[in-house]
């Protein structure tokens, strides 16, 4: 995510029939909140503690979360991987960041 004032990134591809899917339901779902916005391909969402960019490709949704402290990057992972795991119950998605 270029413009994030953040030093701290981590991400993750996830394997999903339902990329696109998901990526919608997540931003729809921050945006009530919060800054979201997206297309069937990429979205981002604003946290006031860090950033996610979403991109859904074929069979895989990249999550890339950025932040400016470890605890505000882990409470990001926490906060995505939460929400993609409830609403991807069926799949049950494996969310492995780096």
């Amino acid at each position: 995510m270029p413009d994030a004032p953040y030093a701290l990134s981590s991400h993750a591809d996830v394997k999903t029939d339902m990329a696109s899917r998901y990526l919608q339901q997540l931003c729809k779902h921050f945006g009530h909140k919060i800054p979201a916005e997206f297309t069937p391909e990429a979205g981002t969402i604003r946290f006031p503690f860090g950033h996610c960019a979403l991109t859904a490709a074929n069979d895989v949704l990249a999550l890339d979360v950025t932040a400016a402290t470890q605890e505000d990057l882990e409470r990001m992972r926490g906060v995505i991987g939460s929400h993609l795991e409830r609403f991807a119950f069926r799949d049950t998605p494996t969310i492995a960041w780096t």
